[in-house]
């Protein structure tokens, strides 16, 4: 690929990631409500990019389920109980929206159906090197836990609870790794956090760790029950 070609992609990216990232959140937004009809040469008009550009971000959006594309119709923006609700992406837009708070619960209901079952799993059939990861993570939380440092919080919070999904050897928990990371990030990114997390949750991960490790699948499950359980008491005074 010649160094010009490869500019000309990198643009024709950018572009459809642009576009990307105004429709999206518009339609998860409400501003185009379902049954909307959106034609390819307005959006191309709207948003001054090529047609080609529009083609590639509708694609994306049909994937998600948020419009359908059809001949001689156009595309048509389709109803919230059509999404698909467990994509990171759709996650993003939607907590990004004034829909927050309504969202946030239900994600962390979600979290506490699934996260606690999974911890117990991990107690039971993580391995070695999986007990060493959620110890290491479980560190990084306790350091980074003073100074708001959050981003850094983040990333150590995003990868313990990663590793718990997958520890639980249940496939279907292990694919909610990137719904529970969209949602922790939301929560940071929407400063639905308290500027530095509070010394019980801390405690708590590190407990879930060594419960994990110590092969105590009841421990793991009753601490990661009262963690997510806090996680959405706190959502009252963070987002009410």
């Amino acid at each position: 690929m010649t160094s010009q070609a490869a500019d000309d992609l990198g643009r024709a990216r950018g572009l459809h990631a642009r576009l990307l990232g105004r429709l999206g959140p518009a339609i998860t937004a409400g501003d185009y409500p379902p049954g909307t009809v959106l034609l390819t040469d307005e959006l191309a008009e709207r948003y001054e990019v090529s047609r080609t550009v529009v083609r590639e971000a509708v694609r994306v959006l049909e994937s998600m389920h948020l419009v359908e594309s059809r001949r001689r119709v156009g595309v048509t923006v389709l109803p919230a109980e059509e999404w698909n609700v467990f994509d990171p992406q759709v996650i993003t837009w939607r907590l990004a929206g004034a829909d927050r708070p309504r969202q946030l619960r239900s994600l962390t209901r979600l979290r506490s159906a699934v996260e606690p079952v999974a911890a117990r799993l991990a107690a039971e059939l993580a391995t070695p090197e999986e007990c060493a990861e959620l110890t290491e993570h479980a560190l990084g939380l306790v350091r980074t836990s003073r100074g708001q440092q959050l981003p850094n919080y983040l990333v150590h919070d995003v990868a313990f609870h990663r590793v718990i999904l997958r520890a639980s050897r249940n496939e279907m928990f292990a694919r909610l790794g990137d719904v529970v990371a969209a949602v922790l990030t939301g929560r940071t990114e929407h400063e639905v956090m308290f500027s530095d997390p509070r010394p019980e949750a801390v405690t708590m991960h590190v407990q879930v760790a060594e419960a994990v490790r110590e092969g105590n699948g009841d421990a793991a499950e009753r601490v990661m029950r009262t963690i997510t359980e806090d996680a959405l008491a706190e959502l009252d005074v963070l987002a009410p």
